[in-house]
């Protein structure tokens, strides 16, 4: 077995909490359980466990994240696999493209979707044109983990984000009544306001959004 792996499922385990398991899990209204780990604490798990066993380079670390995500019988697995994806060695690798396809279709729920957000912001930023090129037809996909992903994958970029690639991913689901959506849709427009708030302004004067978009969206404007 992976060393990476076990190390990870057994300390998960002798720091899990049972008292605040099933209140996660009610939380998440998730149909896998929790060991009672909360996410800090799994991220620092996580990289303390990647020191003391670290990747040999990046396929290993992939194969370490996939293993743990695909066989995992407890939440907090999957979110040790995210966390992952977020050490130096996987940072703003496209390679792992595929895999940030994978969490947001198989984990579909909000908590792993905006996690690997961050991941799609950092590739953005390391490879702009053909990260942009996938949002793009993830804006469009049938499942909505994925046009949500795509829609909050520039969060954080704060002065770097691009305005016209953002309209161009919040376009095509305007009319969404999916929840997940019209939220992801007001989140990523209040964020951008930071930057350009004439923009935004623009932006919502000219489409039709949706209520709930267009409150978080003018938020703090």
């Amino acid at each position: 077995m992976d060393d990476l792996v076990a190390s990870l499922r057994r300390t998960l385990r002798e720091h899990a909490d049972p008292s605040i398991a099933a209140g996660q899990q009610a939380y998440m209204k998730s149909t896998m359980p929790f060991l009672g780990v909360r996410v800090p604490e799994v991220r620092r798990l996580t990289k303390a466990a990647a020191r003391a066993h670290p990747p040999s380079d990046l396929a290993d670390l992939e194969r370490s994240a996939r293993t743990l995500w695909d066989e995992a019988t407890h939440r907090e697995e999957w979110y040790a696999a995210t966390a992952l994806t977020g050490l130096p060695l996987a940072r703003g690798r496209l390679e792992l493209l595929p895999l940030y396809e994978h969490m947001a279709t198989t984990g579909a729920w909000w908590d792993h979707v905006d996690e690997v957000a961050h991941r799609i912001a950092d590739l953005h930023d390391a490879h702009p044109v053909q990260t942009a090129a996938a949002v793009r037809l993830w804006s469009t996909s049938d499942d909505l983990w994925l046009r949500r992903l795509a829609i909050l994958g520039q969060l954080g970029r704060k002065d770097r984000v691009d305005l016209p690639l953002l309209a161009d991913l919040i376009e095509p689901n305007v009319a969404d009544t999916e929840f997940f959506i019209r939220k992801a849709i007001g989140w990523a427009l209040r964020e951008a306001a930071r930057v350009d708030p004439d923009w935004v302004r623009t932006f919502v004067e000219e489409h039709e959004l949706s209520p709930l978009s267009r409150r978080e969206a003018l938020k703090h404007l």
